[in-house]
């Protein structure tokens, strides 16, 4: 079977990179961690991310079939319902997408409207699931611990693993945010680092650690177990999660987790309008 095509696009404001993902034999392709960009000061949205993802997808003359989330993110904003609307294709998530929905509409104080079942995607993934673009098929893996929601999606050589995993030289993903859990970090990682060693791992994020002048968006299974600062062969769970634990009481909130999460836990659609016509975002006070 073929391995995968898999283009990268890079947002550097919110240093996110999404994929198109293609099999090579049929055209058809997935979109994997879309960006709506959003300038949070003036509260305006815009396409031209997602508009690249479209310019690629239209001229290699692909078939949308999937548009596939790794988690809810909490850090950009998805293009997911833009990008369905211009070019088709099912949207899909983790199964786990409830409890997020049901931890932040509490915070939120989303009203009755905001369903908390995962019914604004059209798949929800379980581990072992799998899926099909074109002739390829792609597995997927529960990888929770940064969220509860978060997966991996294995397909052909190809592993994409949302916040799970940055660069060997950066580490892994912080576990502080509500659901999250360093020890449950920990052991999804090791089902990542048990596929085949010439995996090619990408990665939604990269921070570019001291010392290295270029982002990156690309490691292997091989490079993570020898290297990853966090997590390498070697490493006990109590010492990562000691690590860990530590780390993440030193960190700041993401820029952008108060608008992103009320959006992409409804799959990138914004809140219901008010009485006046108007969407709001709101931002709890001295809440988190």
């Amino acid at each position: 079977m073929a391995n995968p095509l898999v283009q990268h696009f890079f947002d550097e404001p919110t240093n996110t990179f999404s994929y198109v993902v293609s099999d090579p034999d049929s055209n058809t392709c997935a979109i994997v961690d879309s960006v709506l960009d959003f300038d949070y000061a003036a509260g305006k949205t815009d396409v031209r991310s997602a508009n690249e993802i479209i310019a690629y997808i239209q001229e290699k003359d692909l078939k949308v079939e999937w548009i596939i989330e790794t988690h809810v993110h909490a850090d950009h904003l998805s293009a997911a319902p833009y990008l369905h609307t211009e070019l088709g294709g099912k949207t899909g998530i983790g199964a786990h997408i409830v409890e997020v929905q049901e931890i932040f509409g509490k915070a939120f104080n989303a009203g009755t409207e905001f369903a908390r079942d995962g019914s604004q995607f059209d798949a929800l993934f379980k581990d072992g699931d799998s899926f099909r673009i074109g002739n390829l098929e792609g597995r997927v893996l529960h990888t929770p611990g940064h969220t509860p929601a978060c997966l991996t999606y294995v397909i052909g050589d190809a592993a994409f693993v949302g916040d799970t995993l940055f660069m060997p030289d950066f580490g892994t993903a912080r576990c502080d945010f509500p659901g999250g859990d360093a020890r449950t970090l920990y052991r999804s990682i090791q089902k990542v680092l048990a596929l085949p060693p010439e995996t090619r791992i990408f990665l939604c994020h990269d921070y570019q650690a001291p010392g290295r002048d270029e982002y990156q968006h690309m490691t292997t299974v091989a490079e993570q177990r020898e290297a990853n600062i966090h997590v390498h062969e070697g490493i006990s769970e109590e010492e990562f999660v000691k690590m860990r634990t530590e780390r993440d009481a030193t960190l700041d909130m993401p820029r952008l987790i108060l608008p992103s999460v009320q959006v992409n836990m409804r799959a990138g659609h914004m809140p219901p309008a008010e009485d006046n016509g108007q969407v709001y975002l709101k931002v709890p006070v001295n809440l988190f």
